[in-house]
């Protein structure tokens, strides 16, 4: 790069935190880093010219897990890990909230609903778990969480009942990581776009690290790419691709909360009179386990199909526009944020939970430079 002397010197000289990411848990891990160092000197890399992996793509859901995906986590993990999984997720959507306001990022408290397919036996498992769930989660919430709701939205081919979960909400992601990216913004803190970072190396106190770009220097460094950390030799996340789909505007559409079919691998919700509809990763684990923005016909037709025969079955509808995002995941639903070397940090594997935890993920991470 044909840099001026300027330009080297107000950005990429003296640093004292590289991070690498503008996602969710980048930008939370700025803001934190510049409460405990006022005076820090902090510049953030991302690959795309927005944010690229999930935090701009997510549907919006405020969620922690539905009482399926709880009990499904439970056939992996201990009960006191499923506790802390949900825990965790409730403080930091705590904590986005509190960061943001309700307002910015359009925060609203309908709550979420479990469907299930009429030939489902999951279904009857998951009422009769019900309360030992519930108490299972009551030294979080204090209250019952999961209880049981009629059908009352006219979905086809689904069971009469629906899970209720009153503490769940959904947000406008977009506003969301426009208020983030303003705020860093005003702290003094910079932001590259479009510059991946390829690698990376300790040398005499600092770490090189070498970009797309150029090459520099930073006093510590910062990983934060979560469905992308493979690709900088982080192996125990693996990237795991979401399609997704919206509605153009259907005209007296009831529909209102988050809603999870097939134990959270389909998901959906009105935002602005649309139906956004993602998942189907269950219909090809291998080929959506990728870094690769697309769609592919069988997972598009099958969200097709359910919007046609089940969640819209009287309803004329077009589709909008169709786009995917890139989640990390592993072996377990913890995220990962440690110190990988002297001068090498990360917070990554976020399973999905990125609107949840990300907040809180950005702030240990930032945390981890304390020790």
């Amino acid at each position: 790069m044909n840099f001026s002397y300027w330009e080297i010197k107000s950005w990429l000289a003296n640093l004292d935190f590289t991070i690498v990411g503008s996602g969710i848990v980048g930008l939370n891990c700025a803001l934190y880093l510049k409460e405990i160092y006022p005076k820090a000197n902090i510049l953030i890399l991302e690959k795309g010219l927005l944010p690229q992996g999930a935090s701009t793509k997510n549907a919006g859901f405020a969620c922690f897990g539905s009482l399926s995906e709880i009990l499904d986590d439970l056939n992996t993990h201990t009960e006191i890990e499923v506790i802390e999984l949900v825990k965790k997720r409730v403080e930091g959507l705590q904590l986005l909230r509190q960061t943001l306001g309700d307002s910015t990022i359009n925060y609203q408290a309908f709550g979420g609903y479990e469907l299930f397919t009429e030939n489902d036996d999951l279904f009857e498992n998951c009422l009769s778990e019900k309360d030992n769930i519930n108490n299972l989660l009551k030294p979080i919430f204090n209250a019952d969480v999961f209880s049981i709701k009629d059908n009352t939205f006219n979905f086809k081919n689904i069971k009469n009942q629906y899970i209720f979960n009153a503490y769940e909400g959904q947000i406008d992601t977009g506003k969301m990581m426009e208020a983030l990216l303003q705020k860093v913004q005003s702290k003094g803190i910079k932001i590259l776009n479009s510059i991946t970072v390829e690698s990376f190396s300790e040398d005499q106190g600092s770490v090189k690290v070498k970009t797309n770009q150029f090459d520099f220097s930073t006093s510590k460094l910062m990983i934060a790419t979560n469905g992308f950390a493979s690709q900088l030799n982080i192996p125990e996340v693996k990237p795991a691709r979401a399609q997704v789909l919206i509605t153009k505007p259907i005209k007296n559409l009831h529909i209102q909360g988050t809603f999870h079919l097939d134990q959270g691998y389909y998901y959906f919700r009105n935002i602005d009179n649309r139906i956004l509809f993602g998942g189907g990763r269950n219909l090809d684990f291998k080929t959506e386990e990728t870094t690769e923005f697309a769609q592919t016909k069988l997972i598009q037709n099958k969200l097709e199909t359910l919007l046609k025969t089940t969640i819209l079955p009287d309803t004329n509808f077009e589709i909008d526009h169709r786009w995917s995002g890139i989640m990390g995941v592993g072996k377990q639903k913890k995220a990962i944020v440690k110190q990988l070397s002297n001068k090498v940090f990360c917070g990554v594997r976020l399973v999905g939970m990125g609107v949840a935890i990300g907040s809180l993920i950005g702030k240990e991470l930032a945390e981890l430079t304390q020790n």
